[in-house]
């Protein structure tokens, strides 16, 4: 009777009670966050940074010596044109020494004139001489003159022929007198000349240390320094292993804090040494809008070497071990296998994929999810990756 009154108070599960419980204890399926692998632009850059300054730095010196500065027709930040006078020196004591040789070369002349009439006397001195010695000579033969009258006249002949050779060589004295003259009162024109310090190419000027009163000096430092056709230029410091990468006519994106959009440029050239200190090489690049730069400003180059159309996941897909680069696709009805693949360009949060992958398929998103491959999972869409 008891065990009667027991079963009629145990409480009996329905039958649909009895079909839902099998369901519930079902085990769900993890959600897991995947990308899709598709087709991009990517782009192979190299980052780098450096200073801006210029291609080409030209110092202007004078070309004289001792002279005083007498005027500056030039100051810095002027832009100047090819032989425009930046300064003048002056000329007093170069105008003296010009008058002084003047007066030299008019004097060598005047020399000229009177070795030229010797020359003429001495000549014909010497053709009577020769014409009386080769009388008394046919009168020697004829006996109608003594010897000694034949010896003086051939005596005379020969001492009028040395003075001829004597009034020649005055002439050509007195010549190389003019020449020098000349050539003393030419190098006095050319100081002159040089007293007005010019610019020796067009562009804008980036420093003076010329001051009016000074005594003009090669040995000093330059006058002024022109910045060669306003030419500027990134020198930019770029790391050992990406330098090799680099070639002239790659372009550039240039960025400053003065800018607020990136100024392009192109590789102009690849120095071909690297620092032993720092491990860095060195690229100049050419920038397209020089009005924006100035020298001496920092600035970050962002430089193009490649870029095409490729397969790409997210780099946190990827993982890295012993046997190379994996990632965990999915396959359908959500079970995970573990895939080897060769990867190539990063860029912007992306990785190419070289082999391994085909467009579509679906990969897991980070690497490092509590996935294993043999597991199932519900694969949930990660938003796209501009």
């Amino acid at each position: 009777m008891t065990i009667a009154l027991l079963a009629g108070l145990m409480p009996w599960a329905s039958p649909a009670q009895e079909a839902a419980t099998p369901a519930a204890g079902a085990q769900a399926l993890p959600a897991i966050t995947v990308s899709t692998v598709v087709r991009r632009p990517m782009r192979d850059r190299v980052i780098a940074s450096g200073l801006i300054g210029a291609v080409e730095l030209v110092q202007v010196q004078p070309l004289i010596e001792g002279q005083p500065i007498e005027t500056l027709e030039a100051d810095v930040g002027d832009t100047v044109a090819e032989g425009q006078v930046l300064a003048r020196l002056s000329v007093s004591t170069l105008e003296l020494q010009k008058s002084q040789f003047t007066a030299s070369l008019a004097s060598a002349r005047a020399t000229i004139a009177q070795a030229e009439a010797q020359v003429l006397e001495a000549k014909a001195s010497a053709d009577e001489a020769e014409r009386v010695n080769r009388r008394t000579a046919q009168l020697r033969q004829q006996g109608a003159a003594s010897q000694a009258a034949a010896d003086t006249a051939q005596a005379a002949s020969v001492s009028a022929n040395a003075r001829v050779m004597v009034a020649r060589q005055t002439l050509e004295a007195a010549r190389a007198q003019v020449a020098l003259a000349e050539a003393q009162l030419a190098n006095i024109e050319l100081q002159l000349n040089r007293t007005s310090v010019v610019a020796p190419v067009a562009g804008e000027i980036v420093s003076r240390t010329a001051k009016v009163g000074a005594i003009a000096s090669a040995q000093g430092e330059p006058m002024f320094t022109l910045l060669r056709d306003g030419q500027l230029e990134l020198f930019a410091d770029v790391a050992e292993q990406d330098l090799l990468r680099l070639r002239p006519g790659q372009k550039v994106l240039i960025r400053t804090l003065g800018t607020a959009e990136p100024l392009e440029g192109t590789v102009r050239l690849v120095e071909p040494t690297i620092d032993t200190a720092t491990r860095l090489g060195r690229a100049r690049i050419a920038i397209g809008q020089m009005e924006a730069v100035r020298s001496g400003m920092f600035a970050e180059a962002e430089i193009l070497v490649s870029e095409r159309d490729a397969l790409a996941v997210p780099v946190t897909a990827v993982s890295g071990g012993a046997d190379g680069a994996t990632v965990l696709r999915v396959r359908q009805g959500g079970e995970v296998e573990r895939t080897p693949v060769t990867t190539g360009i990063r860029d912007r949060g992306m990785v190419e994929i070289v082999e391994g992958l085909f467009s579509n398929d679906l990969v897991v998103t980070k690497a490092g999810a509590f996935v294993r491959p043999g597991d199932r999972v519900n694969p949930v869409p990660a938003e796209p990756v501009n």
